[in-house]
């Protein structure tokens, strides 16, 4: 179902696959280390393997453990950042929407209408309709269909849920949602395929030089803090709000700064808010979404400073306060504390600017050499994330030797994705076909594209494995059993927050049924009765601190119950402060 595999090209990323990158990682000479197991760094790794590179990817923690996992859920141009004049990077991230929509990754980036309610009787209209209007024309939208004007009664049939005074007309336009994190473990994985060496739970603690030059990294094992040298004839910097730690590794000035933006967004069930279409919000400062995900919505975002811990931001009362008095505005039956399911708090990695105003700072990206053998990348937004990589690439070609061949990542489609729409056609048959019920099908689908055939396969045999987890009947069992033997997954908390989204979608947050799924990949990691209860009770400890720390009002007390949960990768070292 997917391209012939190179010789030296990995599709499943397990234990086995761990073991053998460490060994290649010290041993073998990189044309380029790519540092961060974001979106960004995953495509820069993308990028340089398809065009012919030997590459590394390190990442410290998880893939997608920081922003990449923690976004708005959407593949989207920015229609907001049309009012602040940014029309080269709407183009461009409407172009990218198109591109994943239609070929790189129509199993993970869907389509969806969303209303703008219209509050203001003479001016709005045809001021927001030039504008969507100008969306549509920018990225040359032929998948989705064009706007379409609403009376104030048609917009209250597409979302009943909304107050009648809070709008007196309405437009419906298109946009896209993706589940983030899947999305950047996929692009991980699809550099893989092409021969990338990738490793998670490796942390660059220095760059190693010869005179001025960058001529690698140093890593440490986060599990067991085993260290090893990795040398390449260029390092990207891809490591988005930890880009100036690494930045301080050089010694060198870096050419920008990086400044983290707080975005906070809660869950709540689907029957909260009647409404058949997403729901974009003007605020005082910026846009609230409302949308569906799965049998939940997800409302957001704040857009406040953060200069705390970068690893584990977390949400206050404050932040959660804001979210609920803004949405409840217009909700015809408001949102209380009670209804929320789940909460998560996620930062930008904005490039710093003269405003003060975060909300303000530009979107768009930056490449820069520090010093020789070294590049950064930072700023931009999720949509962008395959430019980013080409332009990093673009950046650290000068560094090696050999002729490096132009980015052809537009035509290279994510793992998953070919295939895809002939097996949405042949959901009743591969239903048939495994003993699955047609939705259930359709729901693996849009995980793993055309890749459910390795999943259910790992099932074979083991028919317990095709039943639901019991707290969590959303997932399949088989498919925590994927996470750890093909995605890369290595803690409980790498499966229940980013390989499936349990940690949001549920009540419990994933406690109900972390031993459950601990003792499913428990064979695959090797772990031991006393590993099982180890991961459970970090996870548990990490739940139990974000449930206290959304209590706290305000991000330093957030911050200090939140950071004291003990890590779920033992030998993660902590940046030092810079000055």
């Amino acid at each position: 179902m997917s391209d012939p595999i190179p010789a030296n090209g990995q599709t499943l990323l397990g234990p086995e696959q761990r073991a053998e990158a460490w060994a290649r990682l010290g041993k073998e000479q990189f044309d380029v280390i790519v540092v961060g197991g974001g979106v960004v760094g995953a495509g820069a790794a993308l990028d340089a393997a398809t065009r012919g590179l030997k590459v590394a990817l390190v990442e410290a923690r998880d893939f997608a453990s920081g922003t990449s996992s923690r976004s708005s859920k959407m593949f989207h141009g920015g229609l907001r950042y049309l009012e602040q004049l940014e029309f080269g990077l709407v183009r461009e991230a409407l172009h990218e929407r198109e591109l994943s929509l239609t070929t790189l990754a129509p199993h993970l980036v869907k389509p969806m209408p969303f209303l703008f309610p219209l509050t203001n009787r003479w001016w709005e209209r045809p001021y927001v309709a030039a504008g969507i209007f100008l969306y549509d024309q920018l990225g040359g939208a032929k998948s989705v269909p064009p706007q379409k004007h609403m009376t104030k009664s048609g917009a209250l049939r597409l979302a009943p849920g909304l107050k009648r005074s809070s709008l007196i007309g309405g437009i419906r336009y298109y946009d896209t949602v993706v589940d983030d994190a899947r999305h950047t473990m996929t692009v991980a994985r699809t550099a893989a395929h092409y021969g990338a060496v990738v490793r998670t739970s490796s942390q660059v603690v220095s760059l190693l030089r010869e005179g001025d030059r960058v001529v690698g990294v140093e890593v440490r094992d986060s599990e067991d803090g085993r260290v090893t040298e990795v040398h390449g004839h260029v390092v990207v910097n891809a490591t988005g709000v930890w880009t100036d730690e690494i930045q301080a590794l050089s010694k060198q000035r870096g050419r920008f700064r990086v400044r983290a933006s707080k975005g906070v967004h809660i869950v709540v069930p689907r029957d909260r808010i009647v409404s058949e279409v997403a729901i974009i919000l003007r605020t005082e400062k910026s846009v609230l979404f409302v949308i569906p995900w799965g049998t939940h919505w997800i409302i957001g975002t704040t857009d406040t400073d953060w200069n705390l811990d970068l690893a584990h931001p977390a949400a206050t009362k404050a932040d959660i306060d804001y979210i609920l008095e803004t949405v409840n505005g217009v909700l015809a039956t408001p949102l209380t504390h009670d209804d929320i399911d789940g909460v998560y708090a996620g930062l930008r990695p904005l490039l710093a600017g003269e405003s003060e105003e975060t909300s303000k700072l530009s979107r768009e990206h930056a490449v820069a050499v520090p010093a020789p053998g070294l590049v950064a990348i930072a700023g931009g937004k999720y949509t962008t994330y395959r430019v980013m990589g080409a332009d990093a690439i673009d950046a650290a070609a000068e560094f090696v030797p050999a002729r490096v061949a132009p980015s052809i990542t537009e035509k290279v489609p994510l793992m998953g994705a070919d295939g895809y729409f002939a097996l949405i056609n042949q959901t009743e048959s591969v239903g048939a076909h495994y003993g699955l019920h047609p939705y259930r099908v359709r729901h693996l689908l849009d995980r793993y594209g055309s890749l459910i055939g390795e999943v259910l396969q790992m099932a074979e045999g083991r028919p317990d494995l095709l039943a639901p987890i019991t707290e969590a009947p959303v997932y399949l069992k088989v498919e925590a059993r994927y996470a750890a033997a093909a995605e890369g997954a290595l803690h409980l908390e790498d499966i229940l927050a980013r390989r499936m989204r349990i940690s949001i979608e549920y009540p419990h947050r994933g406690v109900d049924c972390a031993r459950e799924v601990a003792e499913v990949v428990a064979p695959v990691l090797g772990w031991t009765d006393e590993d099982v209860d180890r991961e459970v009770s970090t996870y548990l400890a990490r739940v139990e601190a974000e449930v206290r720390s959304q209590q706290e009002p305000d991000d330093e007390s957030a911050d200090a119950l939140r950071a004291a949960a003990p890590e779920a990768r033992a030998e993660i070292l902590e940046p030092v402060p810079l000055n």
